[in-house]
C-alpha cells in the first residue's frame, strides 16, 4: 500500500507540476526538477532511490523507442552527416573535454574517471532538446538534426562510460576501445534491424488494434535486451528497431491500431519522462549527504561543478564552430552561423545523465562529487540554456516553420491522393455499384481536397470558408446525436455494446474535425511553394504574368455570387473563384479556355498551378 501511495503521489505532482507551467509557459522539465529538489528537503518525504537499472532498462528503452517511431527516416538520411557529427564526433570529443577538466579540478581525481565523468554528460537529452526547439519555432532542420542526435548519442555515451569504467579499475589498451565501439555499433544495428524486420512481420498479421499495442510494448525490450546480452548498444538497437517499424508501419499496421497505439504511446512517454525529470530533483536531499562525507570545501565543491559545467557548454561551441570552419574550408555545403549557434546553446541535459552518474562503480575515487557534478550539469543547462534558447532564437531572428507553406504542401498532396482515389473508384466500379454510393464517394473525396484548400487565402475578407461552415454545423449535429444517445443509455433500451460501437463512430467523426494547434499565419511573408513540393512544366515555363481584369471573380461579380478564394489565370488575366467557391469559375475558365496556368490572386500567396499536368510550382 505505501508503495502505491508513493507512485499515486508523484504521477499526481507530475500532473499538477506539467499542468501548471504549461499554463504559464515554463519549462515542464525543468519546473519538475525543481519541485523535486523543494520537496526533497521535506522532512517525512521518503527517500526516492533513482536506480540506474530501472532507467536504464526499464525506462529508456520505451521512451527511445516512442521517439524513434516518430523519426522520420527519409530525414535522417537527408541529415546524416550532421547528426553523425554531433551523435558521435560531439560526445567523443565532449568526454575527453569534460574529462580533462574534471581531472585538472578534482584533487586525486584519475584521468580514466575524469573521461567518465564526460561519459555521463555528453549526451543531451532527447526530451528537453526537442520540447524546447518546438515550443519556440526552430526552423525544422535544426529540429530534426537534434532529435537525430539525441536518438543517437546515448549509445556513444554509455559505450564511452563502459570503457571508461574498465579504465578505472585497469588498462585498457587503445584497440580495445575501436573493437567496444565497432562491437556496440554493429550488434545494435544487426539486433535492432532484425527486430524491427521481425515485429513489421507479427503486426502485419495481428487484426485487432488492442493486441497490436500490447505487441508494441515488448518491442523496445525484445530490442534492447539481446543487443546488451552480446554487448552491444541496447540503446542503438532500440532505435533502429523504431526507426524501421515507424518507416513501414502505415504499409503494415490498419489505421485503427496506429491511432491506438500512437494515442498510448504518447500517454506512456508523457508520464515516464516527467516522472524521471521529477525523480532527478529528489535525488538532491541523497546527493548532498553522499558529498558531506568528502573532504571538499564548499568553495571547492563550486569551483568543480562549475568548471565541469563551463566544460560541458563551451565544448559544443568549439565542436560545432570548429567543424563549421572545416566546411567552410572544404567547400562543403554550410549552413549560417545562426544555426550553428543555436545548435551549440540546445544542449541541455537530462535523466541518461542522472543515471549514468549512479551507474559509476562505489569505488570510483571522489564518486560522490562527480555525480553532483552530474546534477549540476543536468539542472544548469536546463536552466541557463532551457529558459534562454527562446529568447536567443528569436534575437538571431531564425525562420520559424511557415504554417501557410505546410497547409500549401498539404493541400497539394491530397490533391494528389484524391486523383488517385477516384482513378481507382473508376477501376474497381462495376455496373451494380448504386450511381448514389458513387456520388457519394467523390463528394468526400472532394470535400476533403477542397478543405486543405480552403486553409490558404487567410488574408481574404471571408468569416467562414464551406468547409469550416460545415464543420460547426456538424459538430452542433453531432451533440445532438449523442445526447439521443446518452438518453438511450439512462433509459436501458439499448444493449452497451451497441451504445459503444455507435459512440465510437461518433468520437472518431469528431476527432477528424479536430486539427492540431498551429501558430498564426505571418501576413508580412510571401507565400511560395516549399521546394521539395513544387514542380515544373512546360506550361508553367512559360507562363506570363498578366494584369488582373478585375479585384474579384468576374463571373461572380457579374452575376451576384459569392466566392470563397481568387485564381488569376496567368494566359489573359481572369480572375476567377477557387473550386471551393460554389460556381467553380476559375476551373471552368481553363475548361472553356485551355488556358493552363493559375496563380493564387489572395493577399500574401504566390504559388501556381498547372491545370494540365497537375503541379503546382
Amino acid at each position: 500500500m505505501e508503495l502505491a501511495v508513493e507512485l499515486l503521489g508523484l504521477i499526481v505532482a507530475v500532473l499538477a507540476v506539467t499542468g501548471l507551467a504549461r499554463r504559464l509557459g515554463w519549462s515542464p522539465p525543468l519546473c519538475l526538477v525543481t519541485a523535486g529538489v523543494a520537496v526533497s528537503f521535506i522532512p517525512g518525504v521518503p527517500e526516492y532511490q533513482l536506480n540506474p537499472e530501472l532507467v536504464l532498462v526499464g525506462l529508456l528503452p520505451p521512451l527511445l523507442y516512442s521517439a524513434a517511431l516518430q523519426t522520420s527516416l527519409i530525414d535522417i538520411r537527408a541529415n546524416r552527416v550532421s547528426i553523425a557529427t554531433l551523435s558521435v564526433g560531439l560526445v567523443a570529443f565532449t568526454t575527453i573535454t569534460v574529462g580533462l577538466a574534471a581531472w585538472a579540478v578534482v584533487p586525486g581525481l584519475p584521468l580514466a574517471a575524469g573521461f567518465a565523468l564526460g561519459a555521463v554528460v555528453a549526451p543531451p537529452d532527447a526530451v528537453a532538446a526537442s520540447a524546447v526547439a518546438r515550443r519556440v519555432g526552430m526552423p525544422r532542420r535544426i529540429v530534426r538534426i537534434l532529435e537525430g542526435e539525441s536518438l543517437l548519442n546515448d549509445a556513444v555515451a554509455l559505450v564511452s562510460l563502459r570503457t571508461a569504467i574498465a579504465a578505472i579499475a585497469g588498462s585498457v589498451a587503445a584497440w580495445q576501445v575501436g573493437g567496444d565501439f565497432l562491437l556496440a555499433a554493429a550488434g545494435g544495428a544487426v539486433v535492432g534491424g532484425l527486430v524491427g524486420w521481425g515485429a513489421s512481420l507479427l503486426l502485419r498479421r495481428v487484426s485487432d488494434p488492442v493486441v497490436g499495442t500490447a505487441w508494441s510494448f515488448v518491442v523496445p525490450f525484445v530490442a534492447y535486451l539481446p543487443a546488451e546480452a552480446i554487448h552491444g548498444s541496447g540503446v542503438l538497437a532500440v532505435v533502429v528497431a523504431g526507426i524501421f517499424i515507424g518507416h513501414q508501419s502505415p504499409r503494415m499496421v490498419s489505421g485503427p491500431t496506429r491511432l491506438t497505439s500512437r494515442l498510448n504511446w504518447r500517454t506512456i512517454q508523457f508520464l515516464l519522462e516527467n516522472v524521471v525529470f521529477l525523480l532527478i530533483g529528489l535525488q538532491l536531499r541523497r546527493i548532498v549527504t553522499e558529498v558531506g562525507q568528502a573532504d571538499l570545501s564548499a568553495l571547492e565543491l563550486a569551483t568543480i561543478c562549475l568548471g565541469v559545467l563551463f566544460a560541458t557548454i563551451v565544448s559544443r561551441f568549439v565542436w560545432m564552430f570548429a567543424v563549421a570552419g572545416i566546411r567552410r574550408i572544404v567547400g562543403v555545403r554550410r549552413w549560417p552561423w545562426s544555426y550553428s549557434t543555436v545548435i551549440s546553446w540546445a544542449g541541455m541535459r537530462g535523466v541518461v545523465t542522472l543515471a549514468a552518474a549512479f551507474v559509476l562503480p562505489a569505488d570510483t575515487p571522489q564518486r560522490a562529487v562527480l555525480v553532483l557534478a552530474a546534477f549540476v550539469v543536468v539542472a544548469g543547462t536546463l536552466l541557463l540554456q532551457g529558459t534562454t534558447l527562446p529568447r536567443l532564437v528569436r534575437l538571431l531572428r531564425l525562420p520559424a516553420p511557415d504554417p501557410a507553406q505546410d497547409d500549401l504542401q498539404e493541400a497539394a498532396l491530397l490533391h494528389e491522393m484524391t486523383r488517385a482515389g477516384l482513378a481507382r473508384l473508376e477501376e474497381v466500379r462495376t455496373q451494380a455499384d448504386p450511381p448514389e454510393v458513387i456520388d457519394r464517394l467523390r463528394d468526400k473525396q472532394a470535400y476533403r481536397a477542397d478543405t486543405a484548400w480552403e486553409r490558404l487565402g487567410r488574408g481574404s475578407q471571408i468569416e467562414e470558408t464551406p468547409s469550416e461552415v460545415y464543420r460547426r454545423l456538424r459538430a452542433e449535429m453531432l451533440d445532438a446525436e449523442r445526447e439521443v444517445l446518452l438518453d438511450a443509455r439512462d433509459r436501458g433500451s439499448v444493449d452497451d455494446e451497441v451504445l459503444r460501437r455507435v459512440l465510437s463512430t461518433l468520437d472518431i467523426e469528431e476527432a477528424m474535425f479536430e486539427r492540431p494547434e498551429e501558430p498564426d499565419y505571418m501576413p508580412e511573408r510571401e507565400l511560395h511553394t516549399p521546394a521539395a513540393t513544387a514542380g515544373s512544366c512546360a506550361h508553367l515555363e512559360h507562363a506570363g504574368n498578366p494584369q488582373p481584369g478585375t479585384a474579384g471573380c468576374e463571373e461572380c461579380l457579374r452575376d451576384g455570387t459569392s466566392w470563397v478564394h481568387l485564381r488569376l489565370c496567368l494566359e489573359c488575366g481572369h480572375v476567377g473563384c477557387c473550386d471551393s467557391s460554389p460556381r467553380r469559375h476559375a476551373t471552368a475558365h481553363f475548361h472553356d479556355t485551355r488556358h493552363p496556368v493559375i496563380r493564387s490572386f489572395e493577399p500574401g500567396e504566390n504559388w501556381r498551378w498547372c491545370f494540365v499536368d497537375s503541379i503546382i510550382a
